[in-house]
């Protein structure tokens, strides 16, 4: 049996961009949640700084899980 491309799914290509633009826009909202969450809790005390560097490497990590749950949900792991 021959795997589907997005390109083979005929009529339903809109369909499939839409849910995995879904699910990316999803990822991003989670990942700027939980990071602003991170930042709130590493400046508590007011004497530390959380600076871009740390914002972007805490978005990309957080996007890296985000992206390996879903790719075990919709892989069918669940």
């Amino acid at each position: 049996m021959k795997t589907l491309t997005i390109l083979e799914v005929g009529d339903l290509t809109g369909v499939v961009v839409m849910i995995v633009g879904m699910i990316i826009l999803g990822a991003l909202f989670i990942s700027l949640v939980v990071t602003f969450v991170a930042k709130i809790i590493y400046e508590w005390k007011g004497d530390r700084k959380f600076s871009k560097k740390q914002f972007i490497q805490t978005m990309l990590i957080c996007l890296l899980i985000c992206g390996l749950i879903s790719g075990y949900i919709c892989g069918g792991g669940f």
